[in-house]
């Protein structure tokens, strides 16, 4: 069967870009199709990443409480895992969350289609489903196709002892030993996940820090808890080979000492990530599109097609879903005849292991790098009651100031709460705040957010 629809504006994708987008749209008066191959709704981000992992690393962390609570004389029994309790949790969480994105769509009178989508031309999709494909001629489209897991050269295609981030979370069991290939947010969230439930974690990361987007006095804290957990993290090193050999992965490892061959049940690839831009199609139109799949946008989200939008992870880093989200809303905005532009000072990042890491703005690494001058305040967390209390103390409040106006240039925080706590310091670089507006903001006490407030009195020397 093939149908022709003509829309106003159609959506490609339904994760947090696409379905904000959509919603917007929709709330401003627009026709809206909104397209993608999964049923569920929510993309990646509800249904296979940030919110089934939240789920797991909320278990963790408080399987990682309770063994604090016995240094306090509070004392419970080893915590019997049952995996599929935990994975059916899991998927209750993200199945009423789908529920109430289905009907926001439905209340706002968005067509969903459940298919995939192709360009024919600038103004024509191509939307194949299972029983008959539909041609769409659209006045505009916004592109939110997000991105997936880059995979390792050199080890077995399809083979279930492999896993993704997707795969990981779909938590099939727990292998005792467990190799992650890459110790960024993804690798160490899911290994410490799989760790704290009984697996023997090692990381291998080709750079010589963890996370190195984060500065390392920041990153320090939790690689001294995971090395605590972890069996070995191995930096500056790199996964030469991987071979299955009686059910088990035999991984060649080379670090900048020596080169040896581990034996792990499962690995978990976590190199990256690359845009969903292959089966777009993207050639039948005038879209631009880079080498690396991404496609360049300017600040309203078009792309070198004035009716053509794209948003989140496919037009580059970072490849966050509140960037994803914000950016919607623009594109919907702008389709819909509003005034509206990407126009962001700065954007957080959080890593939601146990610590927690958390940085947003300018990097020492950053500053350093560019010769970008700057100053800083620390306060440091032993000297907070309220981390004594939660027995946060080797967390850290850190804040880079302009030598020039004393106006807060970067945010670093570590330690409990801390993907909380950065919203007060998105807040404070959006606004311009300098050192004498933070710690002249009365803070309540005690709480673990203060220490934003007492950086700034660390720097104005007031504290």
């Amino acid at each position: 069967l093939k149908q022709n629809k003509t829309r106003e504006i159609v959506v490609i994708g339904a994760g947090p870009g696409g379905y904000a987008a959509a919603f917007r749209a929709a709330d401003l008066g627009k026709k809206v199709t909104l397209i993608d191959k999964e049923q569920e709704l929510g993309g990646v981000c509800l249904n296979r990443g940030c919110i089934p992992s939240k789920a797991l690393l909320h278990i963790s962390k408080t399987i990682l409480d309770t063994q604090r609570l016995s240094k306090m004389g509070v004392h419970f029994n080893k915590p019997e895992i049952n995996i599929d309790q935990v994975r059916n949790h899991k998927n209750k969480i993200v199945t009423k969350l789908n529920r109430g994105i289905s009907q926001m769509a439905k209340a706002r009178g968005v067509e969903v289609l459940c298919g995939e989508a192709s360009f024919l031309s600038n103004q024509e999709l191509l939307v194949k489903r299972e029983s008959e494909k539909i041609n769409i001629q659209f006045e505009q489209c916004i592109i939110a196709t997000g991105s997936h897991s880059t995979f390792l050269p050199n080890t077995p295609e399809n083979d279930n002892n492999i896993l993704t981030s997707k795969s990981a979370l779909e938590l099939e069991n727990i292998p005792n030993t467990l190799l992650v290939v890459g110790g960024g947010i993804i690798g160490l969230e899911l290994g410490q996940v799989y760790a704290t439930l009984g697996s023997q974690v090692t990381v291998v990361e080709f750079l010589p820090n963890l996370i190195a987007a984060a500065d390392t006095d920041i990153v320090k804290p939790l690689q001294d808890q995971l090395e605590k957990q972890f069996e070995n993290i191995y930096l500056s090193s790199k996964v030469v080979a991987v071979k299955k050999k009686n059910n088990k992965l035999s991984v060649s490892i080379e670090t900048n000492k020596k080169s040896f061959v581990q034996v792990f049940d499962k690995a978990l690839i976590a190199i990256g990530r690359k845009p969903n831009t292959e089966t777009l199609n993207i050639n039948n139109t005038d879209v631009l599109i880079e080498e690396n799949g991404f496609i360049p946008v300017n600040e309203y989200q078009q792309t070198s097609v004035d009716n053509i939008y794209a948003i989140g992870d496919i037009v580059g880093n970072p490849m966050l879903a509140h960037k994803a989200t914000h950016q919607g809303k623009v594109a919907a905005e702008v389709c819909a005849g509003v005034a509206s532009a990407f126009d962001v000072e700065a954007i957080p990042s959080v890593v939601y292991t146990d610590p927690e890491v958390a940085w947003v703005g300018l990097t020492e690494n950053d500053a350093k790098e560019k010769n970008i001058k700057y100053e800083k305040g620390e306060f440091p967390w032993v000297a907070s009651g309220r981390a004594t209390v939660v027995g946060s103390t080797y967390g850290k409040t850190k804040i880079l100031f302009s030598p020039e106006n004393n106006k807060v240039l970067g945010v670093g925080i570590v330690g409990v709460g801390a993907g909380d706590i950065i919203s007060e310091a998105v807040l404070a670089i959006e606004m311009g705040v300098d050192a004498e507006d933070l710690s002249l903001t009365v803070h309540p006490h005690p709480t673990l957010g203060e220490t934003m407030g007492l950086a700034g009195e660390v720097f104005t020397n007031t504290i």
